[in-house]
């Protein structure tokens, strides 16, 4: 398609009928159906049987709790896959045995944290306290408000020395809730169920308390009080709804019911007022010229047929526009302006396609796409700066090998380069937003923005691979490693043990490049379906806008 305008993107309509479209669609709709079904066995948290347990006590589950709560359709999950594949000696932990994610209540966005009591009756793993704190962060990133529905029974007592002491433990939660309260966050706690112990802090460190009858909140259990002081008391005169309510002074509202608790907040927050704008520049957004659904058949992870990413690009831009920022030179990365969600934004993409380049002494030569070059650090480096300059927010999409290695490289000075880049996105204070598309490898995942440079969000397709390198390369490095060390030995493998290590090796790794891999470990946000990564850039930055705040952009010394 002939550009209409100097900001349109220059594409070509895709040949959806070809066979590697074909190939690649299927590809990629197999994977997002195996995200979409694991999902679904994650959100059955402690299986059915917990669930019916849980409607035996006249409580609603978690997710029911949430879906009774906020606006129709408004749910945007965060962490779903937070310790996936961990803790089975336990049992599992399904979510992390909390649900977070942000929403609208009463048109308000806000940021839903509920304990799943049907996943060890919502006692907090180490992986529940750090996905807890992950959302919280995120809320004081964006200033966005704060809904507890509190239903746990406290530290998960096996594991509690990797739940209690550090700093992104158990304590940091109560730690954000003060942090909060004085950047003026508000936060709303509702108590639906068990509050026992130093969880008992949470509710009553937020600007609202809500309690329902039949819950209990106290510091200790009557079975421990009875133990430790010889006291026997009833867990409702202890600490149940009423007591708090009328003795103790320590709940703002007494609800009958949860379907009355979760009315209550709803008509709490339709009242709350305004504050400031974010400078971030917003239109009405345009819905992109090109269907988003033809992603599935451009993008290709395999290194032998390298794609344009102009074409992902395409269909995520309002009217499918972007000024591209110089074009002609370092082509292996992709940079330039555009909207998305009607907000303006600067995109840094990496280019897989190979790119033909003239160094400054003349010389011929093909640039690998999906690898940085000292022209493409350069390039982004400047590039990331003016959007500071300008307040424009940055949304990097990932399918980067690394930086260039190699005599010409270093003599190019790639490692000033790469440092320019790191610096500024480093020294970034505009909304930065992470889309790991494909590889996520090596130092191109943090020159990209990665997890350890603060972006707002991080997202993830299913393609993701997310590690210091590739599996294929880790493998042969440390197979190579392993035959030095039995050969120092004087034992020698043979070429059939050759290939079963190295398949062994690759097999292990392979599986900590999975982004699922990544997620459970609260490295990645969300596992998102291609065809939802536009709404999902708006929904970060529509989060990030509730932030008015903007420091001065300094970038400290660079290398020249």
């Amino acid at each position: 398609m002939a550009a209409e305008t100097s900001s349109s993107i220059l594409t070509t309509r895709v040949d959806a009928t070809s066979a590697r479209f074909e190939a690649n669609m299927r590809f990629m709709a197999d994977l997002v159906s195996a995200v979409r079904n694991e999902e679904e066995q994650i959100r059955e948290g402690g299986g059915a049987k917990a669930i019916e347990n849980q409607h035996s006590k006249n409580r609603l589950t978690a997710r029911e709790r949430i879906q009774k709560l906020v606006d129709p359709g408004s749910f945007f999950e965060l962490g779903i896959y937070a310790a996936y594949r961990m803790y089975e000696e336990w049992g599992g932990a399904p979510a992390a045995g909390v649900i977070t994610g942000v929403a609208r209540i009463e048109s308000r966005m806000v940021m839903v944290i509920a304990n799943d009591a049907t996943v060890k009756a919502g006692a907090f793993f180490p992986m529940t306290s750090k996905k807890v704190i992950r959302a919280q962060n995120i809320a004081i990133e964006n200033r966005i408000p704060v809904i507890y529905l509190v239903d746990s029974a406290g530290i998960f007592l096996p594991l509690q020395e990797d739940v209690f002491p550090d700093t992104d433990d158990f304590g940091r939660v109560f730690r954000n809730n003060a942090v909060m309260s004085a950047m003026g966050i508000p936060q709303i706690a509702a108590i639906m169920g068990m509050c026992v112990a130093g969880g008992g802090y949470l509710p009553v460190m937020c600007d609202h308390v809500l309690m329902t009858d039949g819950s209990g909140l106290f510091l200790a259990g009557p079975a421990l009080v009875q133990a430790a002081i010889g006291q026997k008391v009833s867990a409702e005169e202890l600490g149940g709804a009423t007591m708090h309510s009328a003795i103790s002074g320590t709940v703002d509202f007494h609800e009958p019911n949860e379907e009355s608790c979760l009315l209550r907040i709803r008509s709490i927050i339709e009242k709350w007022g305004y504050r400031r704008q974010s400078p971030w520049d917003r239109k009405k957004p345009v819905p992109p010229a090109l269907a988003a659904e033809e992603i599935y058949g451009i993008y290709d992870s395999s290194p032998a047929r390298p794609y344009d990413i102009k074409e992902v690009i395409a269909r995520l831009c309002d009217a499918s526009k972007f000024d591209e920022y110089k074009p002609e030179y370092g082509k292996t990365l992709v940079c330039g302006y555009a909207r998305i969600g009607g907000f303006a934004v600067g995109i840094v993409a990496n280019q897989k396609l190979h790119a033909h380049a003239t160094d400054r002494e003349g010389r011929k030569r093909i640039e690998f796409g999906g690898v940085i070059y000292t022209e493409s650090a350069e390039k982004a480096a400047r590039f990331i700066m003016d959007c500071n300059q300008n307040l424009v927010p940055l949304v990097f999409l990932h399918d980067v090998n690394g930086f260039m290695v190699g005599r010409e490289a270093e003599w190019s000075g790639i490692i000033k380069a790469g440092a320019k880049m790191v610096n500024a996105v480093s020294n970034s204070v505009v909304p930065k937003v992470t889309v790991i598309l494909g590889g996520s490898f090596g130092a191109g995942h943090y020159a990209m923005c990665g997890k350890a440079y603060d972006p707002r969000f991080v997202f993830a397709w299913p393609t993701a691979k997310y590690a210091v390198m590739s599996g294929d390369s880790a493998a042969a490095t440390l197979v190579e490693i392993k035959i030095r060390q039995l050969e120092r030995g004087d034992k020698k493998l043979s070429e059939e043990e050759k290939k079963q290590l190295y398949e062994s090796v690759k097999q292990t790794y392979d599986e900590q490049m999975d982004p699922r891999y990544g997620a459970a470990r609260l490295w990645i946000d969300k596992v998102i379906d291609p065809v939802e990564t536009r709404d999902a850039i708006t929904t970060a930055l529509e989060a990030a806008a509730l932030n008015p705040d903007v420091p001065e952009f300094k970038v400290g010394v660079l290398q020249t």
